[in-house]
């Protein structure tokens, strides 16, 4: 799955430590999200919109 966070992030100013307190994961989950290695769960990406105050289709699009 494709997605943006890396790029939400730095326009927020965020580290991925920062954004992994946010969170409340490990900088190395954020590391392994933002290469597209790992896809979040359900939960986590609605997590991960409400920090970034963003519908989930903005941060992820799936890949054909």
């Amino acid at each position: 799955m494709k997605n943006t966070l890396k790029q939400m992030r730095k326009e927020q100013g965020w580290s991925q430590q920062d954004l992994a307190e946010r969170l409340g994961i490990s900088r190395q989950s954020v590391i392994a999200i933002e290469r597209e290695k790992y896809d979040p769960s359900l939960d986590l990406a609605f997590k991960i919109a409400r920090v970034f105050d963003a519908s989930i289709e903005i941060i992820f699009t799936p890949e054909p």
